[in-house]
């Protein structure tokens, strides 16, 4: 299993492409503060950025990359296909616009954001995750993504996208916090090689103010924040942080000086009800 040794240090995808490290989130930050929140996350050191079509704030993403002196290449960007756009067509032409957007000649990695379900689709939905993940195949094999993945997909989509599929999702991005911990997607992932990146790895203030890791984070001279990046990077998972606050970001990179042990693992693991979005995506109807 692979993990996470230092801020850049890279992950290695199924298909050999290396993830430079632990990732700066921009989920919910407004179009107008991203370009200066992630100016400020390169110059920490952030070398991977996530946004999404749905975010509406790639623009800013784009910018501030290009703006940072730094190579292209030695930056990381993902983004993602919002659920209106599902289909072969309908993905190619918001693959197009992401990119313009973005105002790159290339993504590093693009993923589904929510399967397709049952709920909304019927009988339709696997044909159409099916339909979706063609078109990303064709964008990988043109070049014109370095990577290719899915989002929030449990092990049933999965399988069924796989057996429908060329190409295996390299990298299946789920909420993971303590309280929401997804053992079995986890599980299925690592055991199918799909690296797990977690979005709202802190949770939320429940998370950061329970007793357990309030106590854990003064052991070690650390933050409840920084006890829930360290959980989640002794399981194999890419965390993706986010804040706008410059400490905050700078606080988020300071998880490589201490390990949790066995037992604390466990527990953090086997807590509950935390809060957090916590949303099953064969129950939602967006």
């Amino acid at each position: 299993m692979q993990t996470l040794t230092s801020l850049t240090a890279p992950l290695i995808l199924s298909n050999g492409v290396k993830i430079p490290g632990l990732g700066y989130g921009t989920y919910q930050t407004p179009a107008k503060e991203t370009y200066t929140a992630v100016s400020q996350a390169l110059k920490v050191g952030y070398r991977h950025i996530d946004t999404a079509s749905l975010y509406g704030n790639e623009e800013g993403v784009g910018k501030a990359v290009r703006d940072s002196g730094l190579a292209r290449e030695d930056i990381f960007i993902t983004s993602k296909l919002w659920n209106t756009d599902r289909g072969y067509d309908a993905t190619m032409a918001a693959f197009e616009k992401t990119m313009e957007r973005l105002g790159t000649d290339y993504l590093d990695l693009y993923l589904i954001h929510w399967p397709a379900n049952r709920k909304q689709y019927g009988d339709k939905a696997r044909e159409l995750n099916a339909e979706t993940w063609r078109a990303f195949e064709d964008l990988y094999e043109e070049g014109k993504i370095k990577a290719i993945g899915v989002s929030n997909l449990t092990p049933n989509h999965l399988e069924e996208l796989i057996a429908d599929s060329k190409i295996k999702p390299m990298v299946n991005q789920i909420e993971v916090h303590p309280g929401w911990p997804q053992m079995e997607t986890i599980q299925y992932c690592q055991a199918h090689d799909i690296l797990v990146e977690a979005w709202a790895p802190l949770g939320e203030a429940a998370s950061l103010n329970n007793e357990i890791i309030v106590q854990i984070a003064a052991k070690y001279g650390h933050t409840p924040a920084q006890v829930c990046l360290r959980w989640g990077i002794q399981q194999g998972i890419l965390p993706l942080p986010k804040t706008v606050h410059q400490g905050r970001m700078e606080e988020n990179t300071k998880i490589f000086d201490f390990e949790l042990t066995d037992a604390e693992m466990a527990i953090i693991g086997s807590l509950r009800n935390l809060g957090g979005q916590c949303k099953v995506p064969d129950q939602v109807d967006f």
